[in-house]
């Protein structure tokens, strides 16, 4: 009798024990991700703008980043050939994608216009507009 209740209690000691060290490990990673900054996943070049934003002006990218005229969106353009809601940039997996949101003169990637979503590499130039914007790596 004696040596079963000295298992439950070791049996008990050991789970405590393993919930402690899960815990232990969870707030560890907590705390490590709070410390890093966001991680940017790509940088938007301004290469050649009638407007704002001036041609050089880079926007650092977000896994879903908008662009047109709309206070809104996270690139914002003064282009009266952008619509309110031209663009959005999504990064998928490990590979960046363009969507045309429905706009009246549409997005052009490389002069190329894009139909649904359009997968993109660094260096691809897009198009908004009369803006032109170059997709880049992330600074290290």
């Amino acid at each position: 009798m004696l040596a079963l209740w000295l298992l439950r209690l070791a049996f008990l000691a050991m789970l405590y024990l393993f919930l402690y060290t899960v815990v232990r490990a969870l707030l560890r990673d907590l705390r490590a991700a709070a410390r890093e900054p966001g991680a940017e996943l790509g940088r938007l070049v301004v290469v050649a703008s009638t407007g704002d934003p001036p041609p050089g002006a880079v926007f650092a990218l977000d896994a879903v980043t908008t662009i047109g005229r709309d206070v809104n969106n996270t690139v914002v353009i003064e282009d009266p050939f952008a619509s309110g809601d031209h663009a959005a940039l999504t990064f998928r997996g490990r590979a960046w994608y363009v969507e045309d949101l429905g706009s009246t003169n549409g997005t052009y990637v490389n002069g190329s216009p894009v139909e649904g979503v359009a997968p993109l590499g660094f260096g691809d130039e897009i198009q908004v507009g009369q803006a032109r914007f170059r997709l880049d790596r992330a600074r290290r």
